[in-house]
């Protein structure tokens, strides 16, 4: 599976089974970009497991909003379409397996 960009009309929809790992991202944010590649290859090892989603917070504030997002990159975990887990800040494959694998 590939990750998916989504946006506030597909949030949901998108979020709503199993576990899935929201990013939280702006194009003009440098760690954003950094943990891009982080997350392609989490798809690859991870994929068959976990869904992986992106939302531009300046394109769908609406959903940034509900989930009150105030730093970026926030990666949220969510099982079944709520939150289990909430990352901020850039952070390493490691620490991302480690806080997806407690809800597997």
């Amino acid at each position: 599976m590939a990750v998916l960009n989504v946006t506030d009309q597909t949030f949901t929809a998108e979020t709503n089974n199993g576990i899935v790992l929201a990013d939280f991202f702006a194009t003009w944010c440098g760690p954003c970009k950094m943990i891009a590649p982080v997350l392609e290859e989490l798809d690859q090892d991870m994929g068959n497991q976990v869904k992986i989603v992106k939302i531009d917070v300046d394109q769908n504030q609406e959903t940034a909003n509900k989930f009150g997002i105030m730093s970026i990159p926030t990666l949220i975990v969510m099982k079944d379409g709520k939150v289990v887990d909430t990352l901020v800040g850039l952070k390493s494959k490691e620490a991302l397996e480690e806080a997806l694998n407690k809800h597997i």
